[in-house]
C-alpha cells in the first residue's frame, strides 16, 4: 500500500495494463454505504470483471466486489451492486460519446484514499489485440533483462 500527500491506495487493477491500452484517465469520487467504506479501509476490494457504464446521464460502476464488514453484518451491502460514480457532467459526456467509439470502453483502474475519501481512478481504454499483449511482454522482458545486466555489472565493479 502506498502512501503520498493523503493518498493511500486500497486496490489496484493489475489486469487492466495487459488487456488494455490506457487512453484516458479520470478521478471519480464512489457513493457509499458506511459499511462499504469501512470494508474498503480494511482492503476488501476486488475488479474481477468490473467495468464503468453511462444511464441516464449518470456513471455507475458494475461488478466492483466490495467485502463485507463484520461488525456491521445485520447492515450488510450488496457486495456487487452497482455504485454511483460523482464525476462532473462534461467528464460524463465526454465518457459518454468516447465509449460509443468503436473498440473504446471505460474500466477502473485503481481504488485509494485521498484524503480519507474514497476515489475511483477510471480510463478509456482499448482492448489490446494478441500480438500487443506479446509485445508487451516483450519490451517487459528486455526491461527486465537489461536490469539484471546493469545490477550483474555493478556487482563486478565493488
Amino acid at each position: 500500500m502506498e502512501k503520498d500527500q493523503g493518498i493511500k491506495v486500497v486496490a489496484v487493477n493489475r489486469r487492466a495494463a495487459h488487456f488494455y491500452e490506457i487512453l484516458e484517465k479520470f478521478e471519480a469520487g464512489l457513493s457509499l454505504y458506511g459499511s462499504e467504506i469501512k470494508a474498503i479501509r480494511e482492503g476488501k476490494v476486488n475488479f474481477l470483471d468490473s467495468f464503468v457504464k453511462v444511464e441516464n446521464g449518470e456513471a455507475y460502476v458494475f461488478n466492483l466486489h466490495i467485502g463485507s464488514y463484520k461488525p456491521a453484518a445485520m447492515f450488510a451491502h450488496d457486495p456487487t451492486r452497482k455504485r454511483k460514480l460523482l464525476l462532473h457532467k462534461w467528464e460524463i459526456r465526454r465518457l459518454q460519446g468516447k465509449s460509443l467509439e468503436k473498440g473504446l470502453t471505460i474500466i477502473p483502474l485503481r481504488l485509494y484514499l485521498k484524503n480519507h475519501l474514497a476515489k475511483l481512478e477510471i480510463a478509456l481504454a482499448r482492448g489490446k489485440k494478441e500480438y500487443d499483449k506479446r509485445e508487451a511482454i516483450r519490451r517487459k522482458e528486455e526491461r527486465r533483462a537489461i536490469a539484471e545486466a546493469m545490477k550483474a555489472k555493478l556487482r563486478k565493479v565493488r
